[in-house]
């Protein structure tokens, strides 16, 4: 985890519990005398984003059920990381696919007190952004834009007038919904959850699957960035499995970027990274 992500430490389950008292149906004492929660249940996920970004960061959160609910420490590792690439602190932060949960904008206002845009293509996940937003004083200069075509990622949301530091974005990781089931099925089992729980893993079919997945997806976004190299700086994007790079990498330099780099990064466990290029 990043030196700086204050949620490098051990939660404390109880401070947590007085910001959100609703997470406290969810927390149990483990084998190991340690009071956590199931992480494979959605609905104590939810709580728990609730409890971390309303005791961190004062912020009233809430998310619909089926809708993609990050991990909140991991997504601001993702921004702590990207942040390096950039020797500056007020940074204009353009998130890609920014969901219902709005999770990237949020952390950029409140962490770094970036200005932050976020772009979806379903309308219903942006209101729910939006209702975010309206609730939030602390929001309130975070801009929303509707992609209203499904088959591009810049084009339809980049104004003429924009300029943006640093672009994220969590794709799709799945080429269709069998596989995105699939996965679904395998968590489940490895994770031992009850029938109910089940049911609880999220994600609408935006956010869970592109025709291609992946490595489409970012292939797409490696196509039309060399439009817009003169109004954005840092072009970035997760990707959830490192066999990946190799084509990515070569759609990214068939684009013309003068400089790519790949970042790792490790929550837990488990390893993550993202791939970023710029023109500049």
């Amino acid at each position: 985890m990043h030196p700086k992500n204050p949620f490098a430490e051990d939660y404390d389950f109880d401070l947590l519990i007085e910001h959100k008292p609703e997470l406290k149906d969810f927390v149990f004492v483990n084998e190991h005398g340690t009071k956590t929660i199931k992480f494979g249940n959605q609905e104590a996920v939810r709580a728990l984003n609730s409890a971390l970004l309303k005791s961190q960061y004062d912020l009233d959160w809430s998310l619909p059920k089926g809708y993609l609910c990050p991990p909140v420490p991991g997504r601001l590792d993702y921004l702590l990381y990207a942040s390096d690439l950039l020797e500056k602190e007020d940074i204009r932060l353009l998130d890609i696919g920014t969901g219902a949960n709005l999770i990237y904008p949020m952390l950029g206002k409140r962490h770094f007190n970036w200005k932050c845009t976020g772009s979806e293509v379903e309308s219903v996940s942006l209101d729910h952004a939006q209702k975010i937003v309206d609730r939030n004083e602390l929001l309130d200069d975070t801009d929303l834009r509707l992609q209203t075509n499904k088959n591009r990622i810049f084009e339809n949301v980049i104004e003429a007038k924009d300029q943006f530091d640093l672009v994220v974005c969590n794709p799709p990781f799945f080429k269709n919904e069998q596989m995105a089931q699939k996965e679904n099925q395998r968590k489940f089992k490895n994770l031992k959850l009850s029938e109910s729980e089940k049911l609880n893993f999220g994600g609408k079919a935006n956010e869970l699957w592109f025709r291609g997945g992946e490595v489409a997806f970012i292939e797409r976004m490696a196509l039309e960035s060399p439009q817009y190299k003169e109004q954005i700086h840092w072009f970035t994007s997760l990707v959830s499995r490192k066999e990946n790079l190799k084509t990515i990498k070569r759609s990214i330099k068939k684009a013309g970027a003068k400089e790519i780099r790949v970042v790792e990064m490790g929550l837990g466990n488990k390893q993550s990274r993202f791939i970023a290029w710029t023109f500049k």
